[in-house]
């Protein structure tokens, strides 16, 4: 990916000058989007790559010579408007330079392409995997063989440094001396991106390095770590004991404090008195600084250092002396506890209690021992940390006197230059005269010569790179062209067929508006059978020099695999076809200011060097919906999101054991899984025939499940799961991700035999449609519509086959993020997307034949989730799980009695032998 750190002209009047700026390329618009930096959301601008020429100036020599690195280069616009971009080194200047024209190269040439429709091939990614990922091939590029040559001959080759590339979001960026990177033409963005920062801040810090979930109790210390410490305690009584009427200083003290040994400092007359050896090649006549002045800085520098070695000396004494009244205090409180318990023992206490706390006592010391270590170890370290400052300070005291020194030398020999260049002109003959203005001039002449040969050489890059500008523009100029009058032609084509459908809609018009009294058949009907034929008429390839012209609207199939247009029945397919041109028409109108495929880029970049977290960020992006060469990773990720806890108890190899077991073994639910792997997605092309690919892996998802899960082991409804998530997901990944649905997201009993999770999920959902939508749960209640039935299999199969693709899976990804509170707020949302043309219905007969396929009707993605994430806030998962409580008893109860009721049957049938013929359907079904 093409990223990194750049600096960008901007400002105006004293403000005006370089700042530094992340810029990504995103390669679907071939936009160039610039960021405050990797971690920000929203980019401040992008940069017109396509219809932009590039341009940069040889540097002067006069610019050389100051220092100022020629690594500058220029974005032309269309408009005039030109964007002034600075490299950290020319290298990095020549790599954008030769991307950003490659990247125009290969986009311009990609628009060329016959055919080309960004939803049926998206762009192919590595991280890409599941059936989706194997149907997408790179687009196939129409280039000019002669033009590419010449771009070979003309390319400039170079490689990137540390500030180009994914790797370059965790370097510290790159700030001019005098920049300031603050724009006030994005003031907005900037506090936008500022404010998301502090957010995703406060969420990763929101538990310190001291929050821990598991619980703390105070441990008594081992045995062997008290008899360490009551060894040291004696130790320590007959040491204080043995240095009592003796004098203590801090060579004689027992203890060892950790000093640093002490190293006196370097006089300033040896500083200087090196330094004049190391120069006596260069000494001068002249001297700086006066043998008097040397004497006395000397003898004031020595004397300061005696002074501070008594000081030292003197603090040491006193912390010998605290450590002994310290010492000496224990002693004292140890001699009375004994006294304490001494007298104790004489009144009768008992001997264990005794030992218990003389064992008590001895921990209390030996914690105190522990405790009395670490505060000497710290002030070891702090004196540490004191004498590296001091030693710091003194090295940076020298380094101002080496620096005097030398700028005095430097103001010496130089003068000493002048006077002897003085002395040679004076004393030099006319021919001598001659012969140094010679030699002057020769080296001004290889001097010169050095400099125009640099400028030679920068030249010919520039031309090089110049020439290869111009000629990609003149190739891009025309492949504009041919393509201007390609769309000319098509427009001409698609004039004549829209005059032609008129013409004919006329016709129908005039028809219906004329009465028809006669049986026979009108022209009306063969106008509308003649109009319906071409609608439904397939493409074909009988006239190839018009495929061009033709538009490419709707293919066979979408990127999912899902077939876009029924093969059987005519009605459903006008409708079906209707569908997905409004759905093209949708994709083809949005105009989005910025696209969410650069926020994934800049946000995926940000984590190259950190584990991805939850926070407030990403489940933004994920609710706009994963971009689809991104969706096989977040998915992975969210699974193990969720299973982590189930995985690393789990042996390696664990999904192939399972597999393995339920092929070798009996297996009770293989016959209904074979049953059902046809039935799954028959509209879908990875499963619509024993043969695909899917099929095998579905059948050994659901397998190896139901021997993880026998209390399941399989119900209808998981193989549409398991097809969904093999999409994207490889077999393993499938599984995990129907263990994440199964047994984390959803309730026990969800896809048992009895459903029990799914009818109370079902009543808290009424709950909540009276609760958020009450006009239109009164309507159903008012036409006595049960919309549960209709509803059941939205939750059972999280909208599998409810809604259109598109929508589908933006569903799954904020579904296999957030949890199963996703499906309720998408089934209310679907709801109150039709509110009003569900009200206008005033019959249950068409309210309930509405309601079956209202939701393939809703095509607007961005709407909807609007709605399921806007309108219908707040939505606490707090509330769905107290309600589901509540009617999981209920629903229990009602169990209950119709298995009493059952039973009452069994028995009555039993005895009355006109009932004996009767059966359940339980019964029935066996």
């Amino acid at each position: 990916k093409l990223c990194g750190y750049l600096q960008k002209l901007s400002g105006k009047g004293p403000l005006r000058g370089f700042r530094s700026r992340w810029f990504v390329f995103d390669p679907r618009r071939c936009y160039l989007y610039y960021f405050k930096g990797p971690q920000e959301a929203l980019p401040l601008g992008h940069l017109d790559i396509a219809s932009a020429c590039f341009s940069y100036h040889q540097p002067e020599a006069t610019a050389a010579a100051s220092g100022d690195e020629a690594a500058a280069f220029e974005v032309h616009s269309p408009n005039g408007a030109v964007a002034v971009l600075k490299a950290a080194t020319r290298q990095d200047m020549t790599y954008w330079l030769q991307e950003l024209q490659q990247k125009r190269w290969e986009y311009c040439n990609n628009l060329d392409a016959a055919k080309r429709d960004s939803r049926t091939s998206p762009t192919p990614s590595d991280f890409s995997k599941g059936l989706v990922a194997k149907d997408n091939p790179g687009s196939i590029l129409s280039q000019n063989a002669s033009a590419e040559r010449a771009r070979n001959i003309l390319a400039v080759e170079t490689s990137p440094t540390d500030l180009v590339g994914e790797q370059a979001a965790s370097q510290p960026a790159p700030v001019q001396p005098s920049a300031i990177n603050f724009s006030l033409k994005q003031w907005s963005t900037e506090i936008k991106n500022s404010m998301s920062s502090l957010r995703k801040g406060n969420n990763e810090n929101r538990k310190s390095i001291f929050y821990t979930t598991e619980e703390w109790e105070l441990l008594d210390p081992t045995p062997k770590d008290l008899e360490d410490s009551m060894a040291l305690e004696e130790k320590r009584k007959h040491l204080a004991e043995g240095s009592k009427g003796r004098r203590l200083t801090s060579s004689a003290f027992p203890f060892d404090f950790g000093r640093i040994p002490h190293k006196t400092r370097r006089p300033l007359k040896d500083m200087i008195g090196s330094s004049k050896n190391r120069n006596s090649s260069e000494s001068s006549p002249t001297e700086w600084y006066s043998g008097n002045g040397n004497r006395l800085v000397s003898e004031l520098q020595l004397k300061y250092q005696s002074q501070q070695e008594e000081l030292e000396k003197l603090k040491k004494d006193l912390l010998s002396q605290k450590e002994l009244v310290r010492l000496l205090q224990q002693t004292v409180r140890s001699s009375q506890y004994d006294k304490y318990f001494a007298s104790r023992l004489c009144e009768g206490v008992p001997k264990d209690k005794l030992e218990l706390l003389h064992q008590k006592d001895d921990q209390i010391l030996g914690l105190n021992n522990q405790l009395e270590k670490l505060n000497l170890e710290k002030d070891s370290l702090q004196q540490e940390v004191k004498n590296l400052k001091c030693k710091v300070g003194e090295l940076n005291e020298r380094l101002g006197m080496l620096m005097e020194t030398i700028q005095a030398k430097d103001e010496v020999i130089m003068k000493l230059s002048r006077q002897l260049s003085e002395c040679e002109d004076n004393a030099s003959s006319q021919s001598g005269g001659v012969n140094s203005s010679v030699t002057t001039y020769t080296n001004k002449e290889l001097q010169e010569l050095d400099r125009l040969k640099d400028n030679l050489q920068g030249y010919k890059t520039q031309n090089k790179f110049l020439n290869k500008e111009i000629l990609e523009l003149s190739a891009l100029r025309r492949n504009a062209e041919a393509r201007e009058r390609e769309w000319q032609a098509k427009y001409i084509s698609l004039e004549a067929k829209l005059c032609q459908i008129e013409s004919k809609y006329l016709i129908l018009l005039q028809e219906m508006k004329t009465p028809v009294c006669s049986e026979e058949q009108s022209p009306a009907r063969e106008v509308i059978t003649q109009l319906l034929e071409d609608a439904l008429k397939a493409e074909t390839s009988e006239q190839p020099e018009q495929a061009f012209f033709k538009p490419h609207l709707v293919s066979e199939y979408d990127i999912y695999g899902f077939q876009t247009v029924p093969e059987d029945d005519d009605e459903e397919k006008l409708v079906a076809k209707s569908r997905a041109l409004d759905l093209r028409s949708l994709s083809l109108s949005e105009n989005r200011e910025i696209s969410t495929g650069v926020k994934w880029e800049n946000y995926l970049a940000s984590t190259m060097n950190r584990e991805m977290m939850r926070c407030v960020e990403l489940k933004n992006l994920i609710r706009s919906g994963i971009p689809h060469e991104h969706r096989s990773k977040m998915w992975k990720w969210c699974v193990n999101l969720h299973v982590k806890k189930f995985k690393d108890s789990t042996v390696p190899g664990y999904f192939q054991t399972l597999l393995q077991n339920a092929l070798e073994k009996q297996n009770p639910a293989s016959k209904q899984i074979e049953l059902d792997l046809l039935r799954t997605l028959p509209n879908n092309k990875h499963y619509s025939s024993p043969t695909s690919e899917g099929i095998q892996k579905l059948r050994n998802v659901l397998l190896a499940f139901s021997w993880r899960n026998p209390d399941i082991g399989y119900c209808q409804g998981l193989n549409r799961l398991v097809a969904i998530a093999l999409l994207y997901l490889e077999q393993e990944d499938a599984f995990w991700c129907l263990v994440t649905i199964v047994e984390v997201f959803m309730p026990r009993d969800y896809y048992t035999k009895t459903l029990l999770g799914s009818q109370v999920d079902q009543r808290v959902f009424k709950d909540l449609m009276s609760e958020k939508l009450p006009r239109l749960h009164a309507h159903f209640e008012q036409y006595k519509v049960d919309y549960t039935l209709i509803t059941f299999n939205w939750f059972l199969v999280v909208f599998v086959d409810s809604v259109v693709s598109d929508i589908l899976f933006k569903i799954w990804d904020s579904f296999l993020y957030e949890g199963p509170k996703v499906i309720f707020r998408f089934a209310l949302a679907l709801f109150k997307y039709k509110e009003e043309e569900i009200l206008k219905l005033q019959d249950s007969m068409s309210i309930f034949k509405y309601l079956r396929y209202f939701t393939r009707t809703i095509l607007d993605a961005r709407k909807l989730t609007g709605i399921a994430f806007g309108d219908l806030n707040p939505f606490p998962l707090r509330q769905i799980r107290n309600r589901r409580t509540y009617h999981l008893e209920k629903v229990r109860l009602e169990l209950t009695e119709l298995e009493a009721i059952r039973e009452d049957f069994l028995r009555e049938r039993d005895t009355c032998v006109e009932k004996r013929d009767l059966i359940s359907d339980d019964e029935e079904d066996s």
